[in-house]
């Protein structure tokens, strides 16, 4: 396999083999939480320097599984549907095909952001959204994955050229497939077939309706969550998705519970920190700046996941040898001798999230050989920005201004 070519990915025509990575964008219209004409025009310029193909930043499929990151894309609200549309259109037109990811984030939120008790498979707090989840009932299953459905049939109305269902990262169908999520006796939990039922009647639900439409899934490989995800657990259920009828499968790792795993770096970004993610960016003025310097100084004593590129890339190789769908992987990957050797081992494509933040163009920067490395320094500034305003690249250098309500 080559890197620039074209060729089928998970039954998706793709131009290329880099894909740009499902990443929060922060650039839903408020008033129906529908892709903005930011977003349109940000989506477009990569199409239009050649990424393969582009997955669209998660959208939730449920009012109860709204993520709190400002301006999320949602999914179920009809008055909607006309951007979605546009959106597709114009990436069409400017050469790509589009992926719709969805999402439910589960405990992965807070119950006051979204109005409502928030659900999970079982009752469980979260380190970083302490409020509890409650239990979901069989009745909140049926509605989510009914939900579900609903999506990925709306998706293909709108022109989608496929869906990915989010099974990483912390959110509701990982806490379901993975041990330390969910705990139930039921039918639903107990053994991996069981934990993994409301995945599998989601893909045999759409399938009666969407027939052979392009059905992803984005899957953590790893977690650090005790008796969470590992690569032989992920071997089986990849196993499993095979069976259930996934097109393809986006090899991730981590939860937002693992801190700076899925995005890895050598330091914590602790300016970044301290100017986006509560409760220490609402901190007074004078009490943030001091706790932010004791914060530096013991940063370099904090231990941070290894290694920092292509981490992903040894469990997606396991996986690869177990299943004949396609895989893509995504994290650390920066080099374009890297991406050939990937793609060279059978890895079907690369995708990547924060190159593609620091450079909308990286991938015909690559194809017409003027870079063959990211610019990206992997400060992840980047993943704490998306937590007040839109998602942008600060190369490791905040400049917020670090006010509070009743400021000027």
């Amino acid at each position: 396999m080559e890197l620039f070519e074209n060729c089928i990915v998970g039954k998706i025509k793709v131009r290329d083999r880099i894909i740009r990575s499902a990443t929060h964008d922060g650039l839903a219209d408020p008033s129906h939480e529908g892709p903005s004409e930011e977003l349109i025009r940000r989506y477009v310029f990569m199409a239009q320097n050649d990424v393969g193909c582009i997955i669209q930043g998660y959208a939730i499929v449920s009012p109860d599984g709204r993520s709190n990151y400002p301006r999320c894309l949602g999914f179920f609200n009809p008055d909607s549907a006309p951007m979605y549309r546009k959106l597709v259109e114009r990436v069409h037109a400017a050469g790509a095909p589009i992926v719709a990811q969805l999402a439910h984030c589960g405990r992965q939120t807070s119950s006051k952001a979204i109005g409502v008790k928030k659900i999970a498979p079982t009752a469980k707090r979260h380190l970083l959204y302490p409020d509890k989840a409650r239990a979901m009932t069989p009745e909140d299953i049926r509605r989510v994955e009914n939900d579900f459905i609903s999506a990925i049939v709306k998706a293909k109305e709108y022109g989608y050229d496929g869906v990915q269902l989010h099974l990483a990262h912390g959110y509701l169908l990982h806490d379901f497939i993975s041990e330390n999520g969910n705990k139930r006796k039921d039918e639903y939990g107990g053994c991996t077939e069981n934990r993994l039922r409301i995945v599998k009647e989601i893909i045999v639900g759409a399938r009666k309706k969407v027939g052979d439409y392009p059905i992803w899934v984005k899957l953590s490989a790893n977690d650090k969550r005790s008796k969470g995800m590992r690569t032989p657990y992920a071997v089986e259920v990849a196993k499993l998705l095979e069976k259930y009828g996934v097109d393809a499968i986006e090899v991730s790792c981590g939860s937002v519970q693992d801190g700076m795993n899925t995005m890895r770096s050598k330091r914590f970004p602790m300016d970044a920190i301290f100017a986006y993610r509560e409760p220490v960016a609402s901190l007074p003025r004078v009490l943030n700046r001091v706790t932010l310097a004791l914060a530096k100084l013991v940063n370099p004593l904090i231990p941070q996941p290894k290694p920092l590129e292509l981490f992903n890339v040894p469990a997606a190789y396991e996986i690869k040898k177990a299943v004949s769908l396609d895989l893509i992987v995504v994290g650390g990957i920066t080099d374009v001798a890297d991406m050939k050797k990937i793609v060279e081992n059978g890895v079907s494509a690369v995708s990547m999230c924060r190159p593609f933040i620091c450079e909308p163009n990286f991938a015909r920067k690559l194809k017409e050989g003027t870079a063959t490395k990211s610019r990206c320094i992997m400060c992840n500034c980047c993943g704490l920005v998306i937590e007040k305003e839109p998602t942008r690249c600060l190369m490791g250098k905040v400049h917020y201004p670090l006010k509070k309500r009743g400021e000027e």
